[in-house]
């Protein structure tokens, strides 16, 4: 149990805000925001302070953080703001719903996996991902840092996911594959080979498009 600051006033921060405090044994005592984007004190009744000087408020000695972001620029901006938390001395929580389906998988910190997840037998989740709901994470996998499953994806077994990979909803992958680094899934896209590190993978089959994935998303 912890008292954790979210990081962000936006939708995606309003949901974590929402899912920790009826589904988790933390509370959430305050927001916080880049300073430059800090236009109201309050949200949801708890006070917003700037990001910049959020520690000398909230001590990491005292406070844990959680930055449950998108996945813009293919998660470097998740990263971003992780890598600059863990600076400040903080501890990053991970929520994991009630309603997900685990089995005593090893998951890192400040994972934000929502509700309708299976995430079966012998399959690890690095620290920073993202599982929106609904997702299917197949056995003997792995999947690395800074990674952002949308909804409906099927992972199947003894794939490897390198980090900043981005999955649109209803992408499927075949068992035993790698996904590259920055590898960006298209919607409905269903992946039959491994893939190439920032490439973009569209249709079924899915094949690469022209522009790295960084250009794109």
């Amino acid at each position: 149990m912890a008292n954790v600051v979210i990081f962000g006033v936006l939708d995606t921060a309003e949901l974590a805000w929402y899912y920790l405090t009826h589904d988790s044994p933390h509370t959430v005592v305050a927001f916080c925001i880049n300073c430059e984007y800090l236009k109201e004190t309050q949200f949801h009744g708890l006070p917003v302070v700037a990001f910049e000087d959020v520690e000398t408020i909230y001590s990491p000695a005292e406070f844990q953080f959680f930055a449950p972001m998108t996945g813009r620029k293919m998660n470097k901006n998740r990263e971003k703001i992780y890598n600059e938390a863990k600076a400040k001395g903080y501890e990053l929580i991970s929520y994991v719903s009630s309603k997900a389906t685990t089995f005593q998988n090893e998951i890192g910190d400040n994972c934000f996996i929502l509700e309708d997840n299976t995430i079966q037998p012998f399959t690890k989740i690095g620290n920073n991902v993202v599982l929106w709901s609904g997702n299917h994470i197949g056995h003997h996998g792995h999947i690395k840092d800074h990674v952002f499953f949308t909804s409906q994806v099927v992972l199947s077994g003894h794939c490897v996911v390198e980090s900043y990979s981005f999955f649109g909803v209803n992408a499927t992958v075949r068992d035993y594959l790698h996904i590259a680094q920055g590898t960006l899934v298209g919607m409905a896209a269903a992946v039959t080979r491994n893939t190439e590190e920032w490439g973009v993978y569209v249709g079924n089959p899915a094949v690469k498009k022209g522009l790295p994935s960084y250009e794109v998303y």
